[in-house]
């Protein structure tokens, strides 16, 4: 849940099944607040779901579109904190909602009319064509979900593109319906069953901006970084773990027998990167020739 929610900025009860509903419900507030902390925003907790928010900025239109608050103006002063809430189901009063028409006038929507949104199925992927699987960036992946054929009848069609899809290198570009919103998705084999993975809209992308510094490099320091590469390679993920919860217990150790935890060096940038890079394949290649030993 933690990573859900550093990942999404509005998480729906909805889409949450029985194991994340309790932990929303008992350990949100305090789990929520540590992310809250570390993000700078907050962390909106009502019975439909969780948002962050940032009560100071703001309100902008691209957030929660054309949609307005029932007793709100568009010309009146908003916030974020209203937009995302806006978007977690029922919490406007008797789940009243207003699309506004471009010559003002007001249209209400209830619950009961959103739910014949001319949308696919919940739980059914519409299917729109196909593209190499390079072809998708891995920015704008989201929440996978396992996805089981429908019954008999579609065992053999199933197993079918399951298995061109893992032949071709092929992944099937669909559209899904998680709640009452329309996500876009993709469909990918993996060990012999579908996995279908959300995607962000092309207007959800963020683009870096000058994030990029210009500072040139020299080829020798390309080509010392391709040599410290190629001895840095062969990493076996299931070897890797989550270490917060053995350092949390160290810290406790040391609260309750009043010693003090050893606290790892801050890196700093190297002042000869050229020098660092030749240090570095040298540590590689020793690590390497130890554990070959």
């Amino acid at each position: 849940m933690c990573a859900m929610l550093a990942d999404q900025a509005v998480v729906h009860a909805c889409d949450l099944d029985e194991d994340e509903l309790r932990w929303l419900s008992d350990k949100g507030p305090t789990d929520g607040a540590a992310l809250a902390r570390s993000f700078g925003l907050t962390l909106e907790h009502r019975l439909e779901g969780a948002a962050w928010v940032m009560p100071q900025e703001t309100y902008d239109e691209r957030v929660a579109g054309r949609f307005r608050f029932p007793g709100r103006r568009r010309s009146d002063a908003g916030t974020v904190r209203h937009a995302a809430l806006l978007l977690i189901d029922g919490l406007v009063s008797g789940g009243d909602r207003s699309f506004e028409l471009p010559d003002g006038r007001l249209v209400p929507l209830t619950d009961e009319d959103l739910d014949h949104l001319p949308l696919p199925p919940r739980h059914v992927a519409e299917v729109l064509g196909f593209v190499p699987g390079t072809d998708i960036d891995p920015i704008s992946y989201g929440r996978a979900y396992y996805a089981a054929p429908d019954g008999p009848a579609a065992d053999r069609p199933y197993v079918l593109l399951t298995e061109v899809l893992a032949r071709t290198g092929y992944v099937g570009l669909c559209k899904i319906a998680i709640g009452r919103r329309e996500r876009l998705a993709v469909l990918r084999p993996r060990h012999g069953v579908l996995v279908c993975q959300t995607l962000l809209w092309q207007d959800e992308l963020r683009e870096p901006g000058d994030l990029a510094p210009s500072t040139p490099v020299t080829d020798q320091e390309l080509q010392l970084a391709e040599t410290l590469l190629s001895e840095l390679t062969g990493i076996e993920m299931r070897e890797l773990h989550d270490e917060y919860d053995r350092a949390l217990e160290q810290l406790v150790d040391a609260k309750v027998s009043g010693g003090e935890v050893e606290t790892l060096p801050v890196p700093q940038p190297a002042a000869d990167l050229l020098a660092a890079l030749e240090e570095s394949v040298r540590a590689a290649r020793t690590s390497r020739s130890g554990e070959a030993d």
